[in-house]
């Protein structure tokens, strides 16, 4: 393996972190809005999207632990290859390789969640529409 093989990955995985810093905000958005809920059906909506929320926020900050440790030992593989340390630079390149798999995975189940979430309004949405009619 030489040293291009690891800096490959490294535009794909600032990328990846991106998308993740984008998840994290918009999950403090929807803390936010949130908040300013003030009616009592509101309040059960609330009850059901908090678990909801929190279980996303640890797997955001899983997705974001796994990709940095991934970015960082993809950034250390390509220093031992640089010191034509073979062996020891192939071991960390796949460790990043396992380390960025999880934090895939890890994105795959709060994708999941989110859905969840997102079905949660449309319940509301169509509630609220059954009231009307």
């Amino acid at each position: 393996m030489n040293l291009t093989t690891p800096a490959l990955l490294f535009p794909a995985i600032s990328l990846l972190l991106l998308a993740y810093t984008n998840r994290f905000l918009v999950l403090a958005q929807l803390i936010r809005q949130l908040r300013q809920m003030s009616s009592e059906e509101d309040h059960r909506l609330i009850g059901r999207q908090i678990g909801m929320l929190r279980k996303r926020i640890v797997l955001t900050k899983r997705m974001q632990a796994f990709g940095v440790l991934s970015f960082f030992l993809c950034t250390v593989s390509m220093f031992l290859l640089f010191l034509e340390l073979q062996l020891p630079g192939v071991i960390a390149f796949g460790i990043s390789l396992v380390l960025l798999s999880l934090s895939l995975l890890y994105s795959l189940y709060e994708i999941q969640i989110s859905t969840n979430a997102i079905n949660v309004e449309l319940e509301r949405f169509e509630a609220s529409k059954r009231g009307e009619a």
